[in-house]
């Protein structure tokens, strides 16, 4: 990796990490939303597939403010962050447990790119970039409005539902299993109920 002397230079080291971050997710999204069950999270999902679409193209718009060739650099975070998600959908047998698991990887990809968002963006501003900040901005608000829509289905059906889910499966179990089940549930549901959100 080449040394990184200035803002300008940790400025486009930011960008391009982002850039593949979002051509990662492209790849990524399309198999999120087929293995959603619910219908909500899975419109959730292709809308926000859409949105990154865009928002490729918006770091080109980015790129080409600066007088930069748009070209990413390998984000190892995003490979880190895609890969759990495939790892809980391909683990989870219940579909609405694989929905809150979907929803929390899902959110952990959507805080990365605030974080990344926010910090290319103050650099652009800190650097005179004002088109570059103002596009970057754009995109920012979109991760966090994708964010709070998540939070929103998780809190309002699919947290539930795999609560419920769970504590199904656990009840053909036998008795001693189902009172089981039923305090855990108990001991868990304030954390559970929270799962996708913050």
């Amino acid at each position: 990796m080449p040394k990184v002397a200035t803002m300008e230079n940790l400025f486009l080291n930011e960008i391009r990490d982002l850039y593949d971050a979002e051509k990662q997710l492209t790849k990524a999204l399309p198999k999120m939303a087929k293995a959603a069950s619910s219908n909500e999270l899975k419109q959730a999902i292709e809308e926000h597939l859409q949105e990154t679409k865009n928002q490729v193209e918006r770091l080109e718009q980015v790129f080409e403010s600066i007088d930069q060739k748009a070209s990413g650099k390998k984000c190892a975070a995003m490979t880190g962050l895609i890969q759990e998600g495939e790892e809980i959908i391909a683990s989870t047998t219940d579909s609405a447990v694989r929905d809150a698991g979907i929803i929390a990887a899902a959110q952990k990809v959507e805080h990365y790119e605030m974080s990344g968002y926010g910090s290319a963006r103050t650099f652009a501003q800190m650097l005179g970039h004002e088109d570059a900040a103002s596009l970057l901005e754009e995109t920012l608000q979109e991760e966090k409005n994708a964010d709070r829509k998540l939070n929103d289905i998780a809190e309002s059906q699919v947290n539930a539902h795999a609560m419920s889910g769970g504590e199904e499966e656990e009840e053909t179990a036998g008795s001693s299993s189902r009172n089981g089940a039923k305090s855990r549930s108990k001991s868990t549901a304030g954390k559970t109920r929270t799962a996708g959100g913050h």
